[in-house]
Formats: structure tokens, C-alpha cells, sequence
């Protein structure tokens, strides 16, 4: 069953233009009323026109308001916390219920990836990243600490690729792949200057553009032939991009179990290789 409207609604309400933000904030209003409506009648009742309802559905990445539709439909007939039960700081309450909070804020970061996460894309993403000759890893802060995670992943099957965390170590590697080569951004807000700047620059030298962004319009997916989404009920004060993280990492295992996969047998004994490789650095290793 389709499902993940309201939370694609939500998710992408800041990169919505106003008008495609009025009529999306009378869906989230209104959501039962609107999938028996047909185009005409929410234009009337939003008060905005029929073309201003079909760009927010392609915003969306819904192929018209009837797959949306559907999607809200799915979310309405599954029970689902309300955006208010994210609570990223706690002022009061017990360890316990401390415990139950950032771990529920996790699982739920989670649950709502998938239903904005495309499986065609995530084939897409696992096809550019298993050819690839060299892959260019690109994460600036908390994004880095995910790019680090993929690059270790990534080495312990024998894959070629080198991390950038800052403009000129970005920059010196996207200037030298080449068509055929991968680069992935990694960027939670998709506004990242310097790494909209590396991305253009592996783009020229045809390079193939994976991105992992929040869900929605922004200038780091808009860059991409693949893009990737995540969906995270983090607030303004994203306390160490906590959720965000964990929806992130959550994609970062699913690439790589999928590349890994196109090579299994390659991958298997890059993994012994390796495991023994760094047994003599443990204790009774």
C-alpha cells in the first residue's frame, strides 16, 4: 500500500513555494476530506488553483494528486504518533522515560524514511555505486561523521573511494573523477555552499551526482541524478542532528548491503581479508 503523504507533506513544508505551502497546510488540516475530493473542489476550498495542486504533487514526488491521494490514504489508515510526540530535549521526567524519548525519536526518524525513500532510486544508487571505478564521499560536520561510516564500510569490500569534509579536499577529488566515476553528498539541509560548489564540479567531469538530503526541494538534491531522501521529525534545534543521523546511517547499511551484494563473492573475501588483516592489532586477537 502506497503511504507517506503526510509525512512527505511535513517534511517538505519549508522548501514549499506559498501557495503550494497553503494548500499543503490544508491537507495536513483536512486530511480525511481530501482523498474524496476530487482537483477542482480542494482548489476551491484552499483557495488556490488546480496547476498550483498538481506542482505541489510533483514537489512531492508524486506522479499527479491521485498518487498522492492514495498516499494519504495509506498514512490515514495506519494509526501514527502526530508530529507533536518528537520531543528532541527533555527538561523533566525519569531516565527511563529518557531512555523511551531519543529511542522512539529514532525509530520513528526511521519508519518515516520509508515511506519517502523511492526503491527505484536506491537501485539506481546501488547500480552507480557498485560501477563505479572511484567514489567521492562528500559530508561537512555531522554529515561527515556518516560519510566517515560509509567509507569504512565501503574499504572493507574493496571499493575505491576517497572522503572529502571541507571545500579543498571536495573540491581536489570531484576535479578528478571521471564518467563513470560516483560521488555521493551527504547533507541534511541540502544547503551546504562549498558542497553545492564540489557536486557542479563532479557533474562537468561526469561524474554520476547521488545525494542523501532531507526530503524535499533543495539545492544539494536539486543537483543530483539520483536523489535520496530521508524524513526526520527534528526540530530547529536538531540537538546534534540525533534522529537525523540515525534515519541517515539507516540508508548508509542499505547501500552498502546492496553493493556488497552485487559483488558477493568479492565482497566475502574482502571481508576475511580485512578481518584478519586487523586481528593482529587486538588482544588476544
Amino acid at each position: 500500500m502506497l503511504k507517506g503523504g503526510l509525512v512527505s507533506i511535513e517534511a517538505a513544508m519549508g522548501s514549499l513555494k506559498p501557495m503550494e505551502r497553503k494548500v499543503a497546510q490544508y491537507i495536513l488540516e483536512h486530511p480525511e476530506e481530501v482523498v474524496s475530493l476530487s482537483v477542482q473542489k480542494l482548489a476551491e476550498y484552499a483557495d488556490v488553483s488546480e496547476a498550483t495542486i498538481v506542482r505541489l504533487s510533483r514537489s512531492l514526488h508524486c506522479k499527479g494528486f491521485q498518487e498522492l491521494k492514495l498516499r494519504i490514504a495509506g498514512d490515514l489508515s495506519q494509526s501514527s504518533l502526530p508530529a507533536e510526540s518528537y520531543q528532541e530535549i527533555r527538561t523533566d521526567g525519569s531516565i527511563g522515560e529518557l531512555i523511551k524519548s531519543v529511542s522512539h525519536n529514532n525509530i520513528v526518524s526511521i519508519q518515516d524514511t520509508l515511506t519517502v525513500l523511492s526503491p527505484e532510486s536506491v537501485e539506481k544508487a546501488i547500480t552507480a555505486l557498485s560501477g563505479a571505478r572511484k567514489i567521492g564521499l562528500f559530508g561537512v560536520g555531522a554529515s561527515a561523521v556518516i560519510a566517515e561510516d560509509f567509507k569504512q564500510k565501503l574499504s572493507r569490500i574493496n571499493r575505491w573511494c576517497e572522503i572529502g569534509t571541507g571545500f579543498d579536499a571536495q573540491a581536489t577529488i570531484a576535479a578528478n573523477l571521471l564518467p563513470g566515476d560516483a560521488v555521493f553528498g551527504i547533507s541534511y539541509a541540502g544547503q551546504t555552499e562549498d558542497m553545492i560548489r564540489t557536486l557542479e564540479i563532479a557533474k562537468q567531469n561526469g561524474a554520476s551526482v547521488i545525494t542523501l538530503t532531507r526530503f524535499g526541494s533543495n539545492p544539494v538534491a536539486d543537483l543530483a541524478d539520483i536523489q535520496l531522501f530521508i524524513s526526520t521529525l527534528e526540530k530547529s534545534i536538531r540537538s546534534g542532528a540525533m534522529a537525523s543521523r540515525i534515519a541517515q546511517l539507516n540508508v548508509i547499511d542499505i547501500l552498502y548491503v546492496g553493493v556488497a551484494g552485487r559483488h558477493y563473492e568479492e565482497s566475502v573475501q574482502s571481508l576475511e581479508k580485512t578481518r584478519q588483516a586487523v586481528k593482529a592489532g587486538k588482544r588476544n586477537g
